[in-house]
């Protein structure tokens, strides 16, 4: 096994990210799941004070269908992640997967200087680029 000596997270990254309001339905957010073959969507800051959050579609499966409760009636702020982890699009993704792994989270949203959603990168992405096969 070889290791490559460094990899940005935005070199792995999904830069197909889709958003969605926290006052959409749940409903609203399987369709935009559907349409671009995703499984999750960042959450829309409320203003510049506020932190993005995150919904993943086990979000959708443990707290509506598990529960057996309307997705037309629930919004999307009411299951999901917030706030949600967020990285460097620059950080080298040794430690990115560290800080995933040590929070046990599988995917986070990853942010430039601004603090500007610029891509999703989930441990998969980052464990099968580091890893030689």
């Amino acid at each position: 096994m070889s290791e490559k000596e460094y990899i940005s997270v935005s070199e792995v990254m999904s830069r197909d990210i889709y958003t969605i309001a926290g006052k959409a339905t749940v409903t609203d957010a399987i369709k935009i799941m559907r349409e671009h073959h995703v499984s999750s969507l960042v959450v829309e800051r409320q203003g510049e004070h506020d932190e993005f959050g995150l919904l993943e579609v086990f979000d959708v499966a443990k707290e509506v269908m598990a529960e057996n409760r309307s997705a037309d009636r629930m919004n999307v702020y009411e299951i999901m992640q917030k706030p949600v982890m967020s990285i460097a699009a620059d950080m080298n993704i040794r430690y990115a997967v560290r800080l995933l792994v040590r929070f046990r989270l599988t995917r986070a949203l990853v942010i430039d200087e601004k603090r500007a959603p610029v891509g999703l990168v989930t441990i998969r992405d980052m464990v099968l680029e580091h890893m030689d096969g």
